[in-house]
């Protein structure tokens, strides 16, 4: 057996084992490929041909190799290509690209190599030798041609159904991760899944939502950002469906709560860090069990209060009297990510968990009560799960005592009075760290956070994060750092300290939205316009107060109330960024009540019912003066409005969907990678359902589209009707119709809600979360056996779970 030696990149070999006198195929082809260039080169397709080497006698011409490759092809960005030659009389054969973006060749030593194709812009030819060395000096090369054009949506569309499974197109494959109760420990046992677990502090929580992978090295464990096969999962466990997590469901005593459900049930809450691992060649990914990574961080997790709201008199408790700490985070919805590689997850409907007493009004400041009516903690409210009913074994612990925010001693530092203060926040997360504290970053201001999404970072220009407010009425806001953004800080080890940097000081904005199609990013800041101690609805403090009570200054400066905005996503190519609106109904949005960027009201039955108002949702998007997310002013349109592609085309179903793209209820929004074809040029934008308006003809799905830009439309005017036949007509701005660029990927399984996307930096895996599949059943009639049931088992307790979704041929998922 010879060694053969490759030149450049694709050198395999370094232990000379042939000591004949022979040539080396490399010195061979490199020979050929000069003596190619004095020819001027080849045909960018070849037939089977045969090249004599330095000796061209009729001996050796009838032993030299002889190769071939096929016609010239297309393909699309993202896309795997395998080039395949033929050869004959040869000793060894290899592929070297000639022309083009560089790709890496896998099997290069082969008759059949692959490689992705890379990310154009314009339709772009790549060229590559397929070369062929004889026993002598003899070598036959051929030439391949292949013609790749921009990334385009590369499945066909999943048919809306009901059943208790996850479908995918043909051509995916998908597996289960991480479920509800997994162990993240190695002393942790198996999950029972008949309600006697315990611990959930060392399991995976219930109600997986926003998720981000961040990359390890495959050897070194350490940060890697371009790495693909090994990483960790950070994600949210928002809530809990509590029919599942006990033997009978929840139980309660004479009012009173049992201290272990309570327990397991807060624990279930909060985020979960996973380290997630590739197997081997066809192997799929697994979780990490033993992972030193591994932690759960819950409502009882110590945090640290940072930014401008530590220390004020309206945080400080019975556990921290100086209001510099705080415990536990709840109800994460959605998420972000920084540069330097710190996770963001948001504090979403938070204020449900708190009770508050009869009477406690009056033993508060009218000031007060303004502000806790306007979060929703109103008085008498008892608090979902009535966790602050427990009586804890343990004297003196206040686990429980927190989730009753009334007035109860003699001063704040004496009781749980400003409990809710210390939610509402976006708190980030070192993933590399597990023995961090998390901080609450304040600046961003306390709403119902459904996430912190980042504008493109640019150096020099200050970091821009964007914030929906999920709730009926609500406002879309973005932060404006102080400070301009340092490339290198990307790198720096002490992650927090870059969050200290970036996330504790700069102006935190609300939209408005005004009817010409222009909008205005209006300062939430204390002695500005109406942000005043003088405001007669709420008198604000100083800065503190108003980022406590954000959505009191907003109200303030007159923002746009929108249709309950959730997720945000920005465009990694052109910086526009998207907005879910997820759903409304006749209360929040009634026919005198619709605006150019809210300017629906219509209904949907659904079986016997009616459903007014907004109850499909749509998604709108702005761009920013300048294309600089720091500005002040910007464009907008409405990219696609929600709706059955059954309904009235001309006032419902405006964008013009059909049965391959129609749709409820937006609400996760994401986009690709930039380190692949799916971010890159026109990238992939992922959208998310949580329905309850269409699941009589489907669960909720996923869907994929390439958006275009704003302004690719025009202007719309839409008549409304109400319940009562009156009617009304609504200007506004719409998109162009999404057509063959936005198309269903995914049906998830039985009342499920689709939440959390992320990838690979490759683009070749993606991880979704499914929440609460079966949330309408019970512990003796679930009313859906997933995860189970995605490979045919039947009878067992459902579970929310992280699927792994790749293409069987290796490619992008997408395209």
């Amino acid at each position: 057996m010879s060694e053969i030696h490759l030149t450049g990149s694709h050198d395999d070999g370094n232990v000379e084992l042939n000591t004949s006198s022979n040539p080396h195929f490399g010195d061979i082809l490199q020979a050929f490929q000069s003596r190619r260039a004095v020819m001027g080169g080849m045909a960018s397709v070849a037939a089977l041909m045969g090249l004599a080497g330095c000796d061209d006698g009729d001996d050796k011409l009838a032993d030299s190799p002889r190769v071939g490759v096929g016609e010239a092809v297309t393909t699309s960005s993202g896309k795997v290509v395998t080039l395949t030659g033929t050869a004959t009389n040869a000793t060894g054969v290899m592929w070297t690209q000639l022309t083009g973006p560089t790709v890496v060749l896998n099997n290069a030593n082969s008759n059949s190599a692959t490689f992705t194709a890379p990310s154009v812009a314009t339709n772009t030819p790549l060229t590559f030798s397929f070369a062929a060395a004889g026993a002598t000096s003899a070598v036959g090369s051929a030439v391949a041609t292949v013609n790749v054009t921009p990334a385009q949506l590369g499945f066909n569309a999943v048919a809306k159904n009901l059943l208790d499974v996850v479908t995918v197109p043909a051509g995916y494959s998908v597996s289960v991760l991480y479920r509800l109760g997994d162990p993240i420990n190695a002393t942790t046992p198996a999950y029972a899944n008949n309600g006697t677990d315990t611990n959930f502090a060392a399991r995976a929580g219930d109600h997986h939502d926003g998720l981000a992978y961040f990359g390890l090295g495959a050897t070194t464990g350490a940060r890697d950002d371009n790495s693909s096969t090994r990483g960790v999962l950070a994600m949210n466990h928002e809530n809990i469906t509590a029919a599942y997590l006990h033997p009978n469901g929840p139980t309660s005593v004479g009012g009173v709560r049992p201290e272990a459900e309570a327990i397991k049930e807060i624990e279930a809450h909060g985020v979960a860090v996973i380290e997630v691992l590739k197997g081997a060649g066809a192997a799929g990914w697994n979780y990490v069990q033993n992972s030193t990574l591994n932690r759960r961080i819950t409502p009882n997790t110590p945090m640290d209060l940072y930014g401008p709201v530590r220390g004020d008199v309206q945080v400080r408790t019975a556990w921290s009297a100086t209001g510099v700490a705080g415990r536990g985070t709840i109800n994460n919805c959605a998420n972000g990510y920084t540069p330097w590689g710190t996770y963001l997850t948001c504090e979403e409907n938070w204020a449900g968990y708190f009770r508050r007493v009869a009477g406690d009004n009056a033993l508060r400041a009218p000031k007060e009560v303004v502000a806790l009516n306007r979060y929703g903690v109103t008085q008498g409210a008892g608090g979902a799960n009535n966790w602050a009913s427990v009586v804890p074994t343990v004297p003196g612990s206040t686990v429980f005592a927190k989730w009753n925010t009334s007035v109860l001693g003699s001063d704040a530092t004496t009781d749980f009075r400003n409990e809710v203060n210390q939610y509402g926040w976006v708190v980030e997360i070192d993933p590399y760290n597990a023995a961090s504290t998390p901080r609450k970053r304040t600046a961003l201001g306390r709403m119902g956070h459904e996430g912190a999404w980042p504008a493109n970072f640019v150096a020099g220009r200050k970091p821009v994060f964007y914030m929906g407010d999920d709730s009926r009425g609500e406002y879309f806001y973005k932060f404006v750092s102080a400070t301009p953004w340092v490339a290198a800080d990307a790198q720096n080890t002490d992650r927090l300290a870059m969050g200290d940097k970036y996330l504790d000081n700069g102006t935190l904005y609300v939209a408005r939205y005004d009817a010409t199609g222009a909008g205005v990013w209006l300062p939430l800041v204390f002695g500005q316009g109406a942000v005043t101690s003088a405001n007669p609805t709420y008198a604000f403090a100083n800065q503190a107060d108003v980022l406590i009570n954000a959505r009191l200054a907003a109200d303030a400066v007159g923002a746009t109330k929108m249709d309950r905005p959730e997720w945000a996503a920005v465009n990694p190519a052109n910086g526009e960024v998207y907005l879910t609106l997820t759903n409304t109904n006749a209360s929040s949005r009634p026919l005198t009540g619709t605006d150019a960027a809210n300017p629906r009201h219509y209904n949907d039955p659904k079986g016997s019912s009616n459903q007014y108002g907004n109850p499909n949702g749509h998604i709108i998007r702005l761009r920013e003066t300048g294309d600089n997310p720091e500005a002040t002013t910007f464009t907008w349109d409405i990219y696609a409005f929600g709706a059955g592609s059954d309904l009235n085309a001309a006032n419902i179903n405006v964008s013009g969907l059909d049965a391959t793209n129609d749709f409820s209820s937006p609400d996760g929004l994401w986009f690709g990678r930039t380190q692949n074809a799916s971010g890159l040029v026109n990238p992939l934008m992922w959208i998310q359902t949580d329905d309850g308006a269409y699941t009589d003809q489907t669960n909720c799905m996923m869907l994929v589209a390439q958006p275009g830009r704003v302004g690719d439309g025009g202007q719309r005017t839409i008549t409304n009707t109400d319940a009562t036949g009156a009617t009304r007509t609504q200007s506004t701005f719409v998109g162009k119709t999404p057509g063959l660029t936005l198309r269903r990927f995914l049906v998830g399984p039985k009342e499920c809600e689709l939440t959390g996307i992320d990838s690979t930096p490759d683009g070749k895996t993606i991880f979704v979360n499914i929440q609460h599949p079966g949330e309408n059943g019970s512990a003796t009639s679930p009313t859906s056996f997933w995860p189970a049931s995605q490979t045919g088992g039947t009878g067992s307790r459902p579970r929310s779970a992280t699927i792994v979704i790749t293409k069987d041929d290796g490619g992008v998922v997408g395209l």
